[in-house]
């Protein structure tokens, strides 16, 4: 019995202590005042339950920019797709800007925090400089992805001048088909043209994102028209950007700049799809938990469902996979919490006395 209360003793004791990793972790990331989308789709909360590690996130684009601060951490080796080499490096700024809401490295003392901040990002270059791209370059990266461990793919491609007419038929929407059937979350921008349309056909799987603005109102240049879709912040969204002179940006940047459109929208939703795949859910429940978690309480179709809530979506997530919980969950962005400290002082007073007067017991009832 002694043995017993002191190994839970000790058990106790070093379960509360804080680990390595979580004192190791850096500072605020200083322009988290500004991301307000993270307010708007309740991110904070979410992550109390799951901050999306493990989970890859493809971003099929511009590229990445490659030594950006805020991303190095989370970059897995790429491909470029429109040059034929492993370079994935960002000449245009756009998938950089998407990268940095849907997983920038929370909590490293840089710019901002991705949707899903202790996710992995995998860039694929599907798009030229000036961010044209062809259907079937675009699908055959999707299938790179997948084939890479791809959890998530992100399609931000409805500002950069492809027509929706261009995912009606043809490779993409079997590259799409193939990816949901193996497991994966496709996210898609809805477009900016401002017009009611539906840019994938009934049945593909896939989770078409809309645009608002910072009250939560539908974006004025939003596509809308599909009842499934969800909404997530696109006006004037702080991310991450290269420094080095872009198409986006031709006289380059400090790392970071707002700007608008559906893109960024999906690239935030990729990150919430990313912390419910952390929690064991799979492609169909995330796809369904998110659209019925949607807020639209006025019944506006310009929002489909509605604006993703991220802490209703994962409260969904962990009664459909419920898990045991850890101390993890009792500290903010899982570091050590210092109101644990007293219990662990009141657990050794108690329970270190009491050990060892059993053990003193015992010995003393032993044969000699």
């Amino acid at each position: 019995m002694g043995r017993r209360l002191v190994a839970a003793t000790a058990a106790l004791c070093v379960l509360l202590l804080p680990t390595a990793a979580a004192q190791g972790q850096g500072g605020a990331d200083p322009e988290r005042g500004a991301q307000y989308a993270l307010s708007i789709l309740r991110l904070p909360a979410a992550w109390t339950r799951t901050r999306g590690a493990g989970v890859v996130i493809a971003i099929v684009d511009t590229g990445v920019e490659q030594r950006h601060p805020d991303l190095v951490d989370h970059l897995l080796p790429g491909t470029d797709l429109v040059d034929g080499d492993d370079d994935a490096d960002d000449p245009n700024g756009h998938g950089t800007h998407v990268a940095g809401l849907a997983a920038a490295v929370g909590g490293n003392g840089e710019g901002i925090t991705g949707a899903a901040p202790e996710a992995e990002l995998l860039p694929v270059r599907v798009l030229r400089t000036d961010g044209s791209g062809s259907a079937r370059t675009i699908a055959e990266g999707v299938d790179w992805a997948v084939a890479h461990g791809a959890r998530v793919v992100n399609l931000s491609l409805g500002g950069e001048g492809l027509a929706p007419a261009l995912f009606q038929n043809g490779p993409l929407n079997r590259a799409v088909r193939d990816a949901a059937a193996r497991g994966v979350v496709v996210v898609v921008a809805a477009g900016n043209e401002a017009v009611t349309e539906t840019a994938y056909r009934p049945g593909v799987p896939v989770l078409v994102v809309n645009a608002t603005d910072a009250g939560g109102a539908p974006a004025s240049f939003s596509t809308f028209g599909d009842p499934s879709a969800v909404s997530a912040p696109g006006v004037d969204v702080l991310s991450t950007t290269p420094t080095a002179p872009t198409t986006r940006w031709p006289s380059g940047t400090d790392g970071y700049e707002t700007t608008d459109g559906t893109s960024m929208s999906a690239g935030l939703v990729s990150g919430v799809a990313a912390l419910l795949l952390a929690q064991g859910l799979n492609a169909d429940e995330v796809r369904e938990v998110l659209v019925t978690t949607a807020r639209n309480p006025d019944g506006d179709p310009r929002l489909g469902a509605g604006i993703v809530d991220a802490d209703a979506a994962v409260t969904a997530g962990a009664t459909l996979h419920p898990v045991a919980p850890t101390i993890a969950d009792d500290a903010p962005n899982g570091r050590f919490a210092p109101w644990l400290v007293p219990l662990v002082v009141v657990a050794a007073s108690i329970l270190l006395p009491a050990a060892g007067l059993a053990l003193v017991r015992r010995r003393a009832q032993s044969p000699v």
